[in-house]
């Protein structure tokens, strides 16, 4: 069930882009804070340079867009939620809810004036349950 809808977060009103994947949040929570998985999920990181290679409040680099490299810096890191700053701005939260039974809900909360990334959001979702679903099919 993948799902769009304004609300409130931590860092204030938010577009939520969200999808239920049938992994268990422990390993959705693990590709997003792996800087080396970025690029397999994400359709614009095709590479990342970072202090840390699992992010914490604090951690720098830069991520490789078309043609770019970009400046980021992870603003906070705690249980299942992280935001992060790009060139400055802030930029996506990125969230794991664990659902139970092997499930959760992965999303993204984009503020209100990154909403044109909603597109880019939909497909790192279905990116990021391709790559964890064949992860689990290759563990098995």
């Amino acid at each position: 069930m993948t799902r769009v809808r304004t609300t409130q977060t931590p860092d204030g009103r938010r577009l939520e882009v969200s999808h239920v994947m049938s992994v268990p949040a422990a390993d959705a929570w693990d590709a997003l804070v792996d800087t080396t998985q970025w690029p397999d999920w994400s359709p614009i990181i095709h590479g990342v340079e970072s202090t840390d290679r699992r992010i914490r409040t604090g951690t720098t680099g830069r991520v490789r867009l078309p043609g770019v490299w970009i400046p980021f810096e992870i603003a906070s890191c705690t249980e299942r939620r992280w935001t992060w700053r790009v060139t400055g701005i802030p930029a996506a939260g990125h969230r794991v809810d664990d659902l139970g039974d092997g499930r959760c809900r992965v999303a993204f909360e984009l503020p209100l004036h990154q909403t044109g990334y909603t597109p880019i959001s939909l497909r790192a979702l279905e990116d990021l349950e391709t790559l964890l679903e064949d992860d689990a099919v290759a563990v098995q």
